[in-house]
């Protein structure tokens, strides 16, 4: 199974809510590059059809993560819509997002070549995980903790004050949830 079989899978076996049927067709139609963007420029998945791939990694670690008794105890216990929600769509707001260009680079013997390579460019600057909630709410409602589980995804390595995500761990333990599972994925399954 291809990681874009999976993802529609997943989507079309969890995701039921109204407006979802419109947001799978805009992800998978000719205006999107979902299945085919990178995840990053550099970092993790910075190749052709990274962003699905992390997407996919996310939702396995988030799984994991809120089957935890530890969770439960702390009232992280989401529904099965809510986990393909959050982590399957946190970084939507990185379609269209990247273009392919090239630069250059010395090979081993010291001759520049022409490498390809990914730049962002962003055609719409509204922030990242704000961004993603804007872009899904286009679609479909979010429950006020998806909201603040997709905004807050990326944790303590945001821009954002620090104040803004304790207070929202602290409300929402799907917050912390995501945030371990995106970074689970981002650092160790694909560096």
């Amino acid at each position: 199974m291809t990681d874009r079989e999976r993802f529609i899978e997943l989507y079309n076996t969890y995701i039921k809510r109204e407006g979802a049927k419109e947001l799978l067709d805009y992800l998978t139609g000719p205006q999107s590059d979902f299945f085919t963007a990178p995840a990053s420029t550099r970092y993790h998945n910075s190749c052709r059809g990274g962003l699905v791939n992390h997407s996919l990694n996310v939702y396995d670690c988030l799984k994991d993560i809120v089957s935890r008794e530890k969770m439960k105890e702390y009232g992280c216990t989401p529904s099965e819509e809510t986990i393909a929600i959050v982590s399957l769509l946190h970084d939507i707001c990185k379609v269209n997002f990247y273009k392919e260009s090239t630069r250059n680079v010395k090979d081993e013997n010291g001759v520049w070549q022409k490498v390809p390579y990914y730049e962002i460019d962003d055609k719409l600057p509204y922030g990242h995980g704000e961004k993603s909630v804007y872009i899904i709410t286009g679609f479909m409602r979010l429950t006020r903790e998806e909201a603040f589980a997709i905004r807050y995804h990326m944790g303590f390595s945001t821009q954002s004050e620090a104040r803004d995500v304790s207070a929202a761990f602290a409300m929402y333990p799907l917050c912390y949830a995501i945030s371990a599972a995106d970074m689970e994925a981002t650092y160790y399954i694909e560096q």
